[in-house]
This record gives C-alpha cells, sequence and structure tokens, in this order.
C-alpha cells in the first residue's frame, strides 16, 4: 500500500484526493499540509479523511511521514522549492502544472530528480482522454498524411474576481496569465501531437482583466519544417469552446470530433463527396480506441503510482513537463520581445533564467486586491481540456 501525501489543499488538491481514492487497493492518503492554518484540517473534515495528518509545513510533513508520493497542489510559483525538497527527502513527485515558471527551476526538478533516483511526473492530465488519445492515434497512424496546418484553441473564461485571489495576476506569484496556467495544458497536447517547433512569434494583452498585471489573451504561431500551428490562449473566450483541428495532406481530424478528407478534380477544385474510403479508414480507427480505464487526472494517478511500484518513467515525466515550459517561454519571449523565437531556448538565454519574466514583462494593469480565498468551487464549460 502507497503512502500518499498532499502539499496544497487548494482547489485542485480535491481533484487529486479524488483521483488517489479511485485506487483504494493500491494506495492511500496519510498526510495534508498547507500553510494556511486550519486548512488543512478542513478539508481532511470535509473529504472524509480521519486517518490522515495535518501539517502546516511541508519540511514537517516529509520529516515526519515515511511517504512513498507526494502530490504538490501549490501556486506555480512554489513547484520548484517544494518539488526538489522532496525529491531531495527519497519522495517520489506529482507536480501539478505548471511544471515551473522558469526553464532553469525546470533543469533545477529534473537534477534533483536524477541525483536522487526519483520519479518526477508533471500533470498533464488532457493526456489521459479518451478523445484526445484517439486523435493523438489517428495524427500518429499517418492516414491523413503530412501535417500542414493545426489551429489550437484554449479558450477559456474568468471573470475579474479570479484575480483577486492572493497569488494570481502578478508575474512574480502566479508566474505568468493564460498561457503559462491555463494554455499549458494545450500546449503540452501541441507537443505531444506535433512535437516541438523550430520557432515561435506571438502577440500578448490584456483585455478584460484591469485587476491582473499579467495576460488574459495570446496568440502564438508556432513554426515546423512544413508546418504551422496557431495557439491561442484565452480567458476571455465565452463558453469556453475549445478546439484542435489539424490539417493533413489527405485529410483533416479535429476534436470535437470531425473528419473531413478532400480530393481534387483535374483542375484542383475540391471534387464532391471527397474520399469517402480515407474518412472509413480514419472512422473505422477512432472506433477501435481501447477506451481508458480512468480518465483526467485519475488516469494520470494510475499511471504514476504503476511507475512508482515498478520504478519505471511514467508517461509524463519531466523532461515532458519542461517541453511545455519551454513553448510558454518562447511564447512570452516572442510577445514582450515583439520578435519570432528560435527554439531550443539556450541556457544562456536571460529568459531561461528565474526572474527574467518577472523583470522584462509588461504589468499590463495593477493588482488591487488580494485576499486569501476565493468562495465556490473550480467550473468549467462543457468543452474544456481541463481546470484550473
Amino acid at each position: 500500500m502507497l503512502k500518499i501525501g498532499i502539499i496544497g489543499t487548494g482547489g485542485i488538491a480535491r481533484t487529486h484526493i479524488d483521483g488517489y481514492r479511485r485506487f483504494p487497493a493500491e494506495c492511500e492518503v496519510v498526510a495534508l499540509c498547507d500553510i494556511a492554518p486550519g486548512r488543512a484540517d478542513a478539508v481532511r473534515a470535509e473529504l472524509g479523511l480521519p486517518a490522515a495528518r495535518t501539517y502546516e509545513r511541508a519540511e514537517d510533513l516529509l520529516a515526519a511521514e515515511d511517504l512513498d508520493l507526494v502530490s504538490i497542489a501549490t501556486p506555480p510559483s512554489t513547484h520548484a522549492e517544494l518539488t526538489i525538497t522532496a525529491l531531495r527527502a527519497g519522495v517520489d513527485v506529482l507536480v501539478e502544472k505548471p511544471m515551473a515558471p522558469s526553464l532553469e527551476e525546470c533543469d533545477a526538478m529534473l537534477a534533483a530528480a536524477a541525483e536522487n533516483d526519483r520519479i518526477l511526473s508533471v500533470v498533464a492530465q488532457n493526456r489521459f482522454r479518451d478523445d484526445l488519445a484517439t486523435l493523438k492515434e489517428v495524427l500518429d497512424s499517418g492516414l491523413i498524411g503530412p501535417v500542414s496546418h493545426a489551429q489550437v484553441s484554449s479558450a477559456w473564461w474568468r471573470g475579474t474576481a479570479y484575480y483577486d485571489l492572493w497569488w494570481r495576476g502578478t508575474w512574480e506569484s502566479e508566474g505568468g496569465g493564460c498561457t503559462l496556467n491555463h494554455a499549458i495544458h494545450h500546449l503540452d497536447l501541441t507537443s505531444w501531437m506535433l512535437g516541438a517547433p523550430s520557432a515561435v512569434t506571438a502577440v500578448l494583452t490584456n483585455a478584460a482583466h484591469e485587476n491582473s498585471e499579467v495576460e488574459d489573451l495570446s496568440v502564438a504561431v508556432l513554426q515546423y519544417d512544413r508546418a504551422l500551428a496557431e495557439v491561442t490562449s484565452s480567458v476571455v473566450h465565452h463558453g469556453e469552446e475549445q478546439a484542435i483541428v489539424v490539417q493533413g495532406r489527405h485529410a483533416r481530424v479535429s476534436q470535437p470530433w470531425q473528419v473531413v478528407a478532400d480530393v481534387a478534380e483535374p483542375n484542383g477544385f475540391p471534387a464532391p463527396g471527397g474520399d469517402p474510403g480515407r474518412v472509413a479508414a480514419i472512422e473505422a480507427l477512432a472506433a477501435a480506441h481501447t477506451p481508458l480505464a480512468h480518465e483526467g487526472h485519475a488516469g494520470q494517478i494510475g499511471d504514476v503510482l504503476g511507475a512508482v511500484r515498478e520504478r519505471r518513467r511514467p508517461a509524463v515525466d519531466g523532461t515532458a513537463g519542461r517541453r511545455a515550459i519551454e513553448l510558454v517561454t518562447a511564447v512570452y519571449v516572442a510577445g514582450i520581445e515583439r520578435r519570432t523565437v528560435d527554439l531550443p531556448l539556450s541556457a544562456d538565454d536571460p529568459y531561461y533564467r528565474a526572474g527574467t519574466l518577472v523583470q522584462r514583462a509588461p504589468r499590463f494593469f495593477e493588482k488591487t486586491t488580494a485576499v486569501a480565498d476565493l468562495p465556490g468551487e473550480i467550473t468549467v464549460g462543457a468543452s474544456s481540456a481541463g481546470d484550473d
């Protein structure tokens, strides 16, 4: 029975706890930690974890408990320090997205995992969704041909009060805006499905949240060998209608699910009816997808539990988490510096280092409200890929 600790007991911690509870024969949540006095006790009572011990300092939890795995569900600016502390204490780590605000911190986390022979996984729960796993399988099959274009819409909506929470809405404590903290899901999926781009260009703005320093909208173009991908990152889109549309030479496939395959008339214009055989082949491949036993956080937690038991690499390791941060960093550099950014970013790039973004990023507005907590639960639109 693996012993689990939870560091940070805000809204997303409940999702982690629910995920662990899907595997009662494999693990048990034995400890909760939160810096806010009484919060861990309140969550223990609310979720019915009477045997779990509570702490206000992660160091105390790690010293007192004999843990196999910790989930780190704290604000992004704390991820690196807490992860490294846990890894050095000999505990495997599942850390919430985003991995960390800078590549320098990501590399320090990876080094700590390697030096202490520990497992590090970064939350990317949308890889564990049947619809997106199906899309990945179709792309990997080659049936759509070489990819020419992708449209990735990370469309979220948040009211102004969202940024009243103390750690949101500043470059220093949140690490960034919607590009880092919301579109990280879709940027990870883009990297997972299409691979790493060679260059990025982007623009940033704050269109609707006057109580936040950070961007609430960015539009990026990722350049591949012979393809382009557009990524919109937003918390200003009513309805949160998210989509991934991939155009190949032979067909288009997307989630929400749609398949189209055009063929040409002798004059180059599309022929009526397209290519029904290719559409049928793609649909058959999609229909053959084996449903996942668990989706979302529970799916990833199940994989991480297996990795801890078997001492193998998890499906989403620290290197995958770093790749998503590199894309986010490139979007920020391109938007702030108003130039095209080549990838990969080198360790001597100023934006590789922790603190450069805080120094150079624009303050779109001044954050004027900072409350300890917000009422209500996390809610997302019906088509949303993720949560925050």
